[in-house]
């Protein structure tokens, strides 16, 4: 059974960083594609950042530059560090993994689009930024 965890949301003034970890379990990064993806009131569900088993990355345009996604197959832990933060970034930030074969820039509009229904899904850490 596929499971993911988030955690390391906060709160943070504008141009501050967080750092958010996903602990997976249940499934070998090697045949998945896992991602972050955002999502605030009102607003459309948002790829974020995605990374695929050959370590290939794909951005948002917004995030490019700000944000990194790493995947340390030892721990099992997917990251996320968010550098410069703006108040725009303000949503939760949920972690996410499929076994559909794609590219990573795909996955990004893919994933975001189709939610559970060929990928699972973490609850959630929310972040805040102030400006």
């Amino acid at each position: 059974q596929v499971r993911l965890a988030e955690s390391g949301g906060g709160s943070v003034q504008s141009g501050g960083s967080l750092r958010l970890s996903c602990a997976v379990s249940g499934f070998t990064f090697k045949d998945y594609i896992m991602g972050w993806f955002r999502q605030s009131p009102g607003k459309e569900r948002e790829g974020v950042a995605i990374i695929d088993s050959d370590a290939l990355t794909s951005y948002a345009d917004s995030v490019k530059g700000r944000f990194t996604i790493s995947y340390d197959n030892a721990k099992k832990i997917l990251s996320l560090q968010m550098n410069n933060l703006k108040p725009e970034d303000t949503a939760n930030y949920i972690c996410a993994a499929t076994s559909l074969r794609m590219t990573a820039r795909q996955a990004l509009t893919v994933m975001a689009r189709d939610g559970s229904r060929h990928a699972d899904w973490g609850q959630g850490t929310q972040v805040t930024v102030s400006s």
